[in-house]
């Protein structure tokens, strides 16, 4: 049999089907996950006065579980990362029953958390259960992509971002190639399953009619490199808010219920709910013309951040998604830009730097608003990228050989002020 770059043909046609299955596994998991999490949505702003006081309470229930029988599936993100870098081996059972319902308790009670790192998550845990079927060299980590990107892909729809996003994410600068095949099927599967069950997928087709002179790329570059600013911003925040609150109030349940009062009232003192669950209010409002105020990305950041340093559940990529576009929306009249398209940058940009990737933010803007502009999600992604990358929502995200460069001339750059 002839060998292939990645493995013999023959082992690369069994992970291909294999992807198959965890796709169609994970699509259908997504589905129950996604169309739970709209519904108990509506349920929270439809009677928001009565459930965001209860916050605390909730928060300290879901502290309490994972404490006493969640076992390591509280590490989240971190612990799939760490089996991928090889660091531990198991991801358990677990970890998909108590981060589904933990999500969906925090956003019914208002917590300001996303959903992506559940997704991503889910499709990780069902993969790697799968890939301890079989013996293939290099399995976990293969299997652990596929199912990443089967997770993303399944949530959002977004097929290819899901799969560039897989692969950047553990390692910056170094792709996970040798799972590509495996990954495509799994992706593409997982949404094709979850486009029949009739999983939302959000898309705005821009339809902008653009010169692109010197001077508009300029313009991209600035606006991305702001975005960039804001993304390291939110991940800076977030890795310090958790250590700074653990010190002041080491104990868990005492952190989430005092930390959660102070935050259900905040959630109801800031327009009336307007920055609880997901921020798709802010998406929509940012894209049809509704009121979008000068400092929504700012209060969904500090108020994002919260919640997750206190121990509630959810990610951060949909959240990351409607700061860049509420941001977008103010830069625009600034930097001369269509408010659409500066809002949809801003979408891309954001979660971009976030998340030190990034293929996966410039297609999900082609995924989400259009390949036709690709190249203006390309330039402000690469500015984003390029200037604004050293923090990252993911703790246990590695750094590949060019970017410990760039990590260690920052260092000498801070030394030398």
């Amino acid at each position: 049999m002839e060998k292939h770059a990645y493995g013999s043909w023959k082992t690369q046609l069994m992970l291909a089907g294999l992807g198959i299955v965890i796709g169609a596994l994970v699509g259908c998991l997504d589905t129950i996950f996604g169309k739970v999490l709209l519904w108990v949505s509506d349920i929270r702003t439809a009677h928001i006065f009565y459930l965001v006081p209860a916050l605390p309470l909730v928060g300290v229930c879901i502290v309490w579980a994972y404490k006493k029988y969640g076992g390591r599936s509280g590490e989240g993100m971190g612990l799939i990362l760490s089996v991928s870098h090889r660091e531990d081996k198991e991801v358990p059972r677990r970890l998909i029953p108590f981060v589904m319902i933990s999500t969906w308790l925090t956003h019914l009670f208002g917590g300001s958390a996303g959903r992506e790192g559940v997704a991503v998550q889910l499709g990780a845990t069902v993969s790697h259960q799968v890939g301890k079927r079989f013996s293939i060299e290099d399995g976990t980590h293969i299997f652990l992509m596929t199912g990443m990107a089967a997770g993303f892909a399944g949530l959002f729809r977004t097929p290819l971002a899901a799969i560039f996003f897989a692969m950047e994410v553990p390692v910056v600068g170094q792709l996970a190639l040798r799972a590509i095949l495996p990954m495509c099927t799994a992706a593409f599967t997982a949404a094709s399953v979850s486009a029949f069950l009739d999983l939302e997928k959000f898309q705005v087709p821009l339809e902008l009619q653009m010169t692109v002179t010197p001077v508009f790329v300029g313009k991209l570059i600035v606006i991305g490199l702001i975005f960039g600013c804001v993304g390291s911003l939110f991940a800076f925040l977030l890795g310090k808010s958790k250590k700074k609150l653990a010190e002041i109030l080491p104990n868990p349940l005492l952190r989430v219920f005092l930390g959660g009062i102070i935050l259900s009232i905040l959630l109801l003192f800031f327009h009336q709910g307007r920055y609880t669950g997901l921020g798709i209010n802010l998406i929509s409002a940012s894209f049809y013309g509704e009121d979008i105020y000068a400092y929504d990305w700012i209060l969904k950041i500090l108020l994002t951040v919260f919640t997750l340093s206190l121990g509630f559940q959810g990610g951060e990529v949909t959240p990351l998604f409607s700061i860049g576009a509420s941001l977008g929306v103010i830069l625009a009249g600034f930097m001369g830009l269509p408010v659409m398209l500066a809002a949809a940058l801003g979408y891309a940009a954001v979660f971009g730097s976030a998340t030190n990737t990034l293929l996966a933010p410039i297609f999900i803007g082609a995924e989400v608003f259009g390949y036709e502009y690709l190249p203006l999600f390309t330039v402000a992604c690469l500015a984003a990228h390029i200037f604004c990358h050293f923090p990252s929502i993911y703790g246990k995200q590695k750094h590949g050989s060019y970017r410990k460069s760039l990590l260690q001339l920052a260092k000498r750059k801070e030394k030398s002020i």
